[in-house]
């Protein structure tokens, strides 16, 4: 089972977004850590760099797979977690914490509104299995 606070909304491309105002802060869901295995690196943008929703922003490396993260919301990145260059290991360890991945400032912060609640991405997951 895996863990899904309810204070985040979720993406089907299994990214989580903790809002804040404008500012959406984004990570991969324990769900998808699980399925990626141990993590050992990660791409990931600069601070300035624009995507439009649900656009590839870099790619995580496991021992099973290379795949691309998306943006679940469209902007500007205004802070990368530089940290999971050394520790990448920190998204299977904390995913939901000291795994974050980007700081994004949301071009139109009601994109975040229509994503799923943790409810809503347990069903997901349910119907998905």
């Amino acid at each position: 089972m895996s863990n899904i606070p309810d204070n985040l909304r979720y993406s089907k491309d299994h990214e989580w977004v903790a809002v804040d105002g404008d500012v959406a802060t984004i990570g991969i869901t324990d769900h998808a850590q699980h399925s990626l295995g141990d993590v050992v690196y990660i791409d990931m943008p600069r601070a300035g760099d624009k995507f439009d929703t649900h656009e590839a922003f870099g790619s995580v490396e496991s021992v099973k797979a290379v795949s691309e993260l998306f943006t679940p919301v469209g902007g500007e990145i205004a802070e990368v977690n530089d940290g999971l260059n050394d520790t990448p290991e920190a998204v299977n360890n904390d995913p939901y914490a000291a795994g974050w991945m980007v700081r994004i400032k949301m071009a139109n912060p009601g994109e975040a509104d229509a994503m799923m609640s943790a409810v809503e991405y347990e069903e997901y997951l349910s119907a998905s299995a």
